[in-house]
């Protein structure tokens, strides 16, 4: 989970350094942005659903949540990689980069939760963010400020859940 915080900071940057390549190849460019959408549903979709169904161990609950997820998940790049932002700058559909921030959250919140309803509470909030996938939620294009606490949410949460991983086995 703290090496998969890392892959939404790269994510986030990766674009930012790529707008900025001088003399960038139209070529690079079609073949970057098929690149971020197949690694958006790697780290957006297929690492929370592998970590969901292993955390529940493999209940009819997590796979219900794993399907929700990964098949959302290509509906929603697949209407960004061909609609992309509206006229405004905002997403239509929740961003699948919100998916490893929120498991990396509540793994930190896990010891708050107990351990009775932690899986059941990933599961329900993962199908709700599913379905906020591909719902008609219009989310602004993260800003300047919002990259800054992305990068800073990356880097604190990351150190906190390696620390506690580390806590669990002395």
């Amino acid at each position: 989970m703290a090496v998969a915080l890392w892959a939404v900071l790269a994510d986030h940057i990766d674009g930012i350094v790529a707008n900025r390549a001088p003399n960038r190849d139209p070529d690079a460019a079609k073949m970057g942005k098929s690149l971020d959408g197949f690694g958006d549903i790697i780290y957006g979709a297929v690492l929370p659903t592998a970590i969901v169904i292993q955390l529940s161990h493999a209940s009819i609950l997590s796979l219900a949540t794993a399907t929700a997820l990964l098949v959302a998940g290509a509906i929603r790049l697949s209407y960004f990689a061909n609609f992309g932002r509206s006229s405004d700058g905002r997403f239509l559909g929740v961003p699948l980069s919100y998916d490893v921030p929120l498991l990396a959250l509540l793994f930190l919140l896990q010891p708050f939760i107990g351990a009775e309803l932690f899986e059941w509470f990933v599961n329900v909030c993962f199908l709700l963010l599913a379905a906020a996938h591909v719902a008609s939620i219009r989310v602004p294009s993260p800003s300047p400020a919002m990259y800054a606490a992305i990068s800073i949410f990356v880097v604190v949460s990351s150190a906190a859940l390696v620390m506690g991983r580390l806590s669990s086995h002395v």
